[in-house]
Order: C-alpha cells, then sequence, then structure tokens
C-alpha cells in the first residue's frame, strides 16, 4: 500500500476515534458510527492502532461486542439513554428558543432511542456449563456442578 494512502486511512481512523469520543460526551454526535468506522480504517492501514481500538480499555470491549453481533449491555443502554434525554431536554427547554429547533432536538433524540432498543443486548453468559467430550465415547458429556 502506498505511504500516503495508508497515511490517509490512519489520520481518518483518528478523527473518527476522535469524533467517536465526542459523542460520548454529545448526544446529537452518534459515537458507535465513528468508533466503527475507525476501526474500519485503521484495519486498512495498521494493524497496531487497529489492536489499540479493538482492545482499549474504555471502548475494546463495546466495539468487540458490537461488531461481532453480541449487542450493547444493557447498563450502557439505560446510561446512554438517560445522558441523551437529560441533555436534549435541557438543551430544548432551556437553550433553544424556536419550536422547530426543539421539534428537531426531540426527533433526533428519538431516533437514537428507537435505534438502541433495537440493537441486541448483550448479557455476558456467568453461569456456563462445559461440555467434555471423552475421546473413548464421542457423546458429549455434561459437568455437574
Amino acid at each position: 500500500m502506498n505511504n500516503l494512502v495508508r497515511y490517509l486511512w490512519i489520520s481518518a481512523g483518528t478523527l473518527a476515534v476522535a469524533l467517536g469520543v465526542l459523542g460520548m460526551f454529545l448526544p446529537v454526535l452518534p459515537t458507535t458510527p465513528f468508533l466503527l468506522l475507525a476501526a474500519f480504517c485503521y484495519a486498512r492501514s495498521s494493524e497496531r492502532f487497529y489492536r489499540w481500538l479493538l482492545y482499549n480499555r474504555w471502548f475494546g470491549e463495546y466495539i468487540r461486542n458490537y461488531r461481532e453481533g453480541r449487542g450493547i449491555p444493557l447498563r450502557e443502554k439505560v446510561l446512554t439513554l438517560i445522558a441523551l434525554w437529560a441533555t436534549i431536554g435541557f438543551t430544548a427547554l432551556y437553550v433553544m428558543t424556536s419550536w422547530w429547533g426543539r421539534l428537531v432536538l426531540v426527533a433526533i433524540a428519538a431516533g437514537v432511542t428507537a435505534h438502541l432498543v433495537k440493537i441486541k443486548t448483550f448479557r455476558p453468559e456467568s453461569n456456563v456449563r462445559s461440555v467434555k467430550v471423552p475421546s473413548s465415547l464421542g457423546k458429549p458429556e455434561m459437568d455437574q456442578e
């Protein structure tokens, strides 16, 4: 890959990470699409940046769970919705003066809420029973806990 193209992919990924992090604090700016875009850009340019993003302590697990179709944990969904509606509500009531601006804010919040509700809720498996396959029998045998 051409070095210029590689640096453009890395720059685009880094910009996407920055916007994703901003989106954690600004409810109108979506976090997930920017972080997924960053993963896409880094996957095409830098294994090191890609690994850093997927195993980052703040949002690595979040990205991996989303990309692998496992969803978003319920706690994160609830906190996101509380932050979304609190900031949109405050802005609509105390900052925005026009009725159409308030309507746009509420429509954005409703759209983000619908999107979050449709995303699968990730529930970590806590009490998984392991299956042993004895080499002599060939049939699965359940562990007794």
